[in-house]
Order: C-alpha cells, then sequence, then structure tokens
C-alpha cells in the first residue's frame, strides 16, 4: 500500500476510508474527495448521516451495518462483496466510522484484499476516542491525572466473557476508553474494582460525539451503567473511564461552544 498522494486520484481499487467520529467538518481532505469520487460506497451503521449526506445521488451505496447480535452481513461476506465489486467499479469507497484500523476490521479487510491481488490502500480517519473526548471536553491525558492512554472494545460474542487484562486496565494513572461497551458495562465495572480501581473513579459516556446529537453522560465507575440506561443514551456510547473524566464538568462548555456556534465550512470536491 503506498503512501502519498501524488497519484491518489488515478487510483483504481478498494479504499478503506476513515470517516471520523461524526461531524463531516472533521472528515480528511482525501477522505472528503474519495467520498465524492467513489463509484460505490460500502459503509458502516457508524458512519454518520450527516456524511452520508455528503454523497452524490449518483453514487450507489451499500449499507453493511451491524448493531450488537445483529449482523446482517457477517464479516467474510463484507470481505467477497469488496473483491466482488472491485472486479466491477474503478473506485470502491469501504467507509468506517472512526479509523479503519481501530476496532474496525479494516486490517481484515485489507489483508483479504491483498491476498487476491486487488489494489487497496487505507485512509486514515479520526478515531472516536479523541474525537468524542475532545468533544466532551475531556483530554484523554492531562498532567497529574492521566500519564497514559489505553483503548479496549467492550464487545464480545453473545454468551461469552470479556477477556482483557483487568489488573492492568485498572491502573489509575492511565485512561480507560471503552469502545462498544454498552451492554457489557457493567460487567467490566465489577471487574476492574475487583481489581483495585476504585468505585469512585470518574466515567463518562459520550453517545453521538461531535454530532448535533451528541449527548454526554457523567458518573462514576460504579455508577456509570446505570446512568447509562437511566438516560436511554442512544447508541453508538463510547466511556471514558479515570481521573481526566472529570475535567467535562470544566471544560465541555467550550467544547459545546465550539461545536454548535462556529461557522459551518462549505466543502469544495478539489
Amino acid at each position: 500500500m503506498p503512501r502519498g498522494d501524488s497519484d491518489q486520484s488515478s487510483f483504481k481499487g478498494v479504499c478503506l476510508v476513515g470517516a471520523g467520529p461524526g461531524d463531516p467538518e472533521l472528515l480528511t481532505r482525501r477522505a472528503y474527495r474519495l467520498i465524492t469520487e467513489a463509484d460505490v460506497i460500502v459503509y458502516d451503521r457508524l458512519v454518520s448521516q450527516e456524511i452520508l449526506d455528503l454523497i452524490p445521488a449518483t453514487t450507489e451505496c451499500i449499507d453493511v451495518g451491524k448493531r450488537a447480535n445483529c449482523h446482517p452481513v457477517p464479516q467474510g461476506g463484507i470481505n467477497t462483496l469488496l473483491a466482488y465489486l472491485a472486479r466491477d467499479y474503478p473506485l470502491v469507497v469501504r467507509l468506517k466510522g472512526g479509523d479503519p484500523f481501530m476496532f474496525g476490521r479494516g486490517s481484515e479487510e485489507a489483508a483479504y484484499l491483498l491476498e487476491r491481488g486487488i489494489p487497496c490502500r487505507v485512509v486514515p480517519g479520526i478515531t472516536a476516542a479523541t474525537g468524542c473526548a475532545a468533544a466532551a471536553g475531556v483530554p484523554l491525558t492531562h498532567r497529574g491525572l492521566a500519564t497514559g492512554v489505553r483503548y479496549v472494545t467492550g464487545h464480545c460474542r453473545e454468551n461469552a466473557e470479556l477477556d482483557l487484562d483487568w489488573r492492568g486496565l485498572a491502573d489509575p494513572d492511565t485512561t480507560l476508553v471503552i469502545y462498544m461497551g454498552a451492554q457489557n458495562m457493567m460487567q467490566i465495572a465489577v471487574r476492574l474494582m475487583a481489581e483495585g480501581m476504585p468505585a469512585s473513579t470518574p466515567a463518562i459516556a459520550i453517545s453521538h460525539g461531535t454530532t448535533p446529537r451528541q449527548q454526554v453522560a457523567a458518573g462514576t465507575l460504579a455508577d456509570i451503567a446505570t446512568v447509562v440506561s437511566d438516560r436511554a443514551l442512544p447508541s453508538p456510547v463510547m466511556f471514558v473511564v479515570g481521573r481526566v473524566a472529570s475535567l467535562a464538568e470544566t471544560l465541555g462548555g467550550v467544547c459545546d461552544d465550539a461545536l454548535s456556534n462556529e461557522p459551518r465550512i462549505e466543502l469544495a470536491a478539489s
């Protein structure tokens, strides 16, 4: 997969494109160009409607979105679909929420395509952890509060247990970001507390981060799962656990102003 953009406009094959956390203004210029130039777009559920609205009406679009315990198109089927489309369309865009290589199975799809001799490139995107946390006023690191960050998935197969490094994740000097954890957050909290993370550790949940539908719920490790349930926060929900989560109360207002009041930039195809 060559780097650089000297020949990007002439590339033919499959581009795995990160759509970022939701706000179309957080798309990279390359992502926007590919979205407007694609012959066919295969997209996930986590791609926001605001970004889907940028797709030209003449572009063929295929929804392969997955939901909890509901995979209408299994991953194997998506891999096969991409290979099939690459034979019939010059430019196939596989559009993924966040970054293609962060809990998005982008690496699996890229490997599948390359093994079959299908040209494939990856376009990075802002992942939900950084985009949504910043939009909620939560720095993932902060002097005196957190010296590192760990990203984990809170999703597992139905009737299976999460197999995570619970002792390492309970480190009080590390911020823990949990993707896809709404269904298992209570179990996650219990395991972390069993490994010594204080029940009073600040925690926040972010729903539809960076979009006009963004909601932020604050609590502690002990009660954040209940808070999310009581407020019926719609998915997708991302959790941030750690001392930095306490800064949302101080910094959240500034970020809200930036999201709602800044003039919107009119994107133009290059």
